[in-house]
């Protein structure tokens, strides 16, 4: 009965509030109109996306009320183009013009009928106190008995008809929604340009990738290969007539090529560590957090096995973090925990250094960022100043 009687007076709350902002809604209408009508003759054109930017303001309150009545909060539909051509403009127009009626009508009824239903239950009760008996709100004069009796009863059904002040607060608010909300398909249309940003993120991120192993083959070990193969075509031509120089040179050869072979080792691990393969998800975050210089604990509370791509993105992004808490937060101590489900993993990385990290500035966070996104995964960054640091990463795993 308590939470019944609350959920009625919160929707008899709704309604009373919509009747105030009903007068609101009028205002900006002939406000509208008479924009819209100074634009027939031009004078009205420089002020009219002015004008339905402004309106915008008031209707966020509406917007929000409405969402916390629906138990979520309502997007605002609006596009990064001009008010004229944003088609949730004409939306809101419209909005404007039924809540300016029916916010108006209904807000009447739920402040009206609970006062009027009391009022006839008073009259029907006592109007045998006043000679000639006393007008109803329904326009009868109640002066016997029987039109008592109806009077009483009139009220009581006036009173009952707020109860249906819930209900109806929700379909106020399920038409704010409908009106104020994105349209029909706008979440994947949204869904489809953040998806076309970090593909094209990851597609820009795979190019300098590729860029960066073709400098490194080029620079390091195509040079030392290079350097090998003119070793031992001068060691071949010098070997009859000097081998202790060809045996020189063949011996810088075999140096070279063994550094040659680092290089190439150093950079098919940039690829994919072979930690990842010999030890695991949990056993390279492992390593990485023995070689760091700040004392690192880990907690795996999910160690089964995801898909290479997926464990090489969350390799490299604890050693980017990890990198990043060495030469930047000053931090005595860091954590990373590894969580999540068969279709999830969630990645969080937690330092007590002086905090104040900004993505902005560079420090590697945005290359975290690009690499979580190419996988449609989501980083959130908590850095106060003053600390701690705390980078959560989480990843999609399903097919």
């Amino acid at each position: 009965m308590k939470g019944w009687l609350r959920s009625w007076w919160s929707g008899l709350r709704y309604l009373l509030v919509g009747a105030a902002t009903s007068f609101l809604a009028m205002l900006l209408f002939f406000a509208m109109a008479v924009v819209l009508m100074t634009c027939l003759i031009g004078v009205g054109i420089p002020a009219l996306p002015v004008a339905l930017k402004l309106i915008r303001y008031p209707l966020r309150f509406e917007r929000r009320r409405a969402g916390r009545r629906l138990g979520e909060p309502i997007a605002e539909p609006y596009a990064n183009v001009s008010p004229i051509r944003d088609p949730a403009s004409l939306r809101d127009l419209a909005w404007l013009t039924v809540h300016a009626v029916l916010g108006f009508i209904v807000g009447v009824l739920a402040f009206g009928l609970p006062l009027g239903g009391l009022r006839q239950i008073l009259t029907g009760v006592f109007w045998w106190l006043v000679p000639g008996g006393i007008p109803s709100s329904l326009a009868f004069v109640v002066n016997s008995w029987p039109l008592a009796a109806l009077c009483v009863f009139s009220g009581i059904v006036m009173i009952a008809l707020t109860f249906w002040a819930a209900p109806l607060a929700r379909w106020q608010a399920l038409a704010t929604r409908a009106l104020l909300g994105p349209r029909p398909g706008a979440s994947l249309t949204d869904r489809v340009v953040e998806l076309t940003a970090t593909r094209a993120a990851a597609l820009e991120a795979h190019g300098a990738e590729l860029r960066r192993l073709e400098r490194d083959l080029h620079d390091g070990t195509q040079a030392r290969l290079s350097a090998v193969v003119l070793q031992l075509g001068i060691a071949d031509q010098l070997f009859e007539g000097n081998p202790a120089k060809a045996r020189e040179l063949l011996g810088k050869a075999q140096d070279a090529a063994t550094e040659a072979l680092a290089e190439l080792r150093t950079v098919v691990r940039s690829i994919h560590p072979p930690l990842l393969t010999d030890r695991g998800l949990d056993g390279a975050i492992t390593a990485l957090a023995d070689r760091c210089a700040v004392p690192c604990t880990v907690d795996v509370r999910s160690s089964a096995r995801r898909p290479a791509a997926v464990e090489a993105a969350v390799y490299f992004i604890v050693a980017e973090t990890l990198a990043n808490v060495t030469k930047h937060s000053g931090a005595e101590q860091a954590s990373i925990t590894l969580d999540g489900t068969v279709d999830t993993l969630r990645i969080r990385i937690r330092d007590d250094g002086r905090g104040g990290a900004d993505e902005s500035q560079g420090s590697g966070l945005a290359g975290i960022r690009k690499r979580a996104e190419a996988f449609d995964g989501t980083v959130t960054l908590t850095s106060p100043p003053g600390g701690p640091t705390v980078l959560e990463v989480e990843l999609p795993c399903g097919s």
